[in-house]
């Protein structure tokens, strides 16, 4: 079939979310080529036949470029690629400086924009491509201390159903998951706005709070394999659903919030998190 997936591009692909699914999409025979800064392998595999760890900064348009040229010029094709790499910063908005969100959208949203640029004009060549983005429940129920990601991950959603449009012609799918809390190293990664760690900041001890609860829920949440075999699902489907939220208890939370009056939504997230 010609849409049959075989080479993949995936970012954020030595651990993680990235790395589980780097792994899954590797046995299931496909051909990965998991990018990152480090350039590592996934825990437990090394470069070999379908494995292929690259070096690789979603921020630099020129490298990711360069990846996108190499995998053409070794496999001939590039049939899909999974928009994984992220970081997070914490903070209440007030206290959040430009530069602070600017690094946020840098990676999590410029960089998908560019991983896609650069896959694109090939799809389009070749007359089908994928596209899996990873977005979050974030996208949704908005998260106080972590707006910035919410809207980073509100985005990342809608950029892709606008593209699921813009592309169809051209024999491009397009499919955005969103994940629910999941024990990873993003949890320890992420940053805090340096003005909310100041004990003299009105939100000082809100934000303590909010993000203890946010910690607790992600350290106990659900295996990063859980998303890996989500994506690894809609890469072997004959047609991507624009949108997944992994797992029931998700799906129910994310059909509830879009349809709850959002009075009572932001009343009951604020609770989970004050």
């Amino acid at each position: 079939m010609k849409g049959d997936v075989k080479v993949v591009l995936i970012t954020g692909g030595s651990s993680g979310i990235g790395g589980a699914a780097a792994r899954l999409m590797c046995d299931a025979g496909m051909t990965v080529y998991a990018a990152s800064r480090s350039g590592k392998a996934p825990e437990g595999y090394s470069e070999g036949k379908h494995m292929h760890p690259v070096v690789m900064d979603v921020n630099d348009a020129t490298a990711v470029a360069t990846v996108v040229d190499r995998i053409i010029s070794e496999q001939g094709r590039l049939d899909a690629v999974v928009c994984n790499a992220g970081n997070g910063i914490a903070g209440p908005v007030e206290e959040t400086s430009i530069e602070e969100v600017e690094a946020q959208f840098r990676t999590t949203f410029y960089g998908v924009v560019k991983t896609i640029d650069a896959c694109l004009p090939i799809f389009r060549k070749q007359g089908h491509g994928r596209v899996v983005t990873v977005s979050s429940v974030a996208a949704v129920a908005p998260l106080p201390y972590q707006g910035f990601y919410s809207a980073v991950k509100a985005g990342i959603l809608n950029l892709t159903k606008a593209l699921a449009i813009e592309t169809k012609d051209f024999g491009i799918q397009c499919c955005s998951v969103m994940p629910g809390d999941v024990k990873t190293g993003f949890t320890a990664a992420r940053k805090v706005a340096v003005k909310a760690q100041d004990a003299d900041s009105p939100y000082f001890l809100k934000t303590l709070k909010g993000l203890e609860a946010m910690t607790k829920d992600e350290v106990n949440g659900m295996k990063p394999e859980v998303i890996g075999r989500a994506i690894v699902r809609q890469l072997r489907r004959r047609r991507m659903k624009p949108e997944v939220t992994p797992t029931f208890i998700y799906s129910l939370l994310v059909w509830a919030i879009r349809r709850f009056p959002q009075s009572f939504v932001l009343r009951i997230i604020g609770k989970m998190y004050s």
